[in-house]
């Protein structure tokens, strides 16, 4: 990460900032991008209270939201956010309906879970429909697990959790291998 910039083979995040608003609020508002995140689509109003939240975020937690872009042109969010109903840090995504369906949203998790683990997020954890499979299949391809489920609004919630021991827990060295084993 350089810069504040993270790079993948064909995408730029970078960390969100004011000068993002008017990419953010429109994505937020579309129905398309953002109906089936926690809270739906967004007012303007509240995309600019989300935006000094996740300006906040990046300042309290060293981590946040990022915006996508793929040959300079912006194609949606990702990153963490505190969730609200207490469940921790939690990784979402949201890209404009034209830009799915090519992985990017996957490639943009990827990296980001990475990240925040990187960065210290021992546990992250992510939330979706329980009938949003494209959403279940993004975090599973990126190794997050089912831990739990839940009723939201008449709809079954899946969670997903990724946790990465911290440094301290981590085995001084490798098991033995054993003969034959892969």
């Amino acid at each position: 990460m350089a810069g504040g910039q993270i790079r993948t083979p064909r995408l730029v995040l970078e960390p969100v900032s004011w000068r993002d608003m008017e990419d953010m609020a429109r994505l937020k508002a579309d129905a398309g991008a953002f109906a089936m995140m926690l809270g739906g689509v967004r007012s303007r109003q509240q995309a600019e209270i989300e935006m000094a939240e996740d300006l906040a975020c990046w300042a309290r937690c060293g981590v946040g939201i990022f915006a996508i872009r793929e040959d300079g042109r912006f194609i949606g969010m990702t990153g963490l956010h505190q969730r609200p109903d207490g469940r921790g840090m939690g990784l979402r995504f949201a890209l404009w309906p034209w830009a799915a369906g090519r992985g990017l949203a996957r490639e943009a998790a990827s990296v980001v879970l990475n990240f925040a683990h990187d960065a210290g997020q021992r546990r992250v954890v992510a939330v979706t429909r329980d009938t949003n499979i494209a959403s279940r299949t993004i975090l599973g391809g990126i190794g997050m697990t089912p831990c739990d489920s839940f009723m939201r609004d008449g709809h079954k919630m899946q969670v997903y959790e990724s946790v990465r021991p911290a440094r301290h827990e981590l085995p001084l060295s490798l098991p033995p291998r054993r003969p034959g084993g892969g």
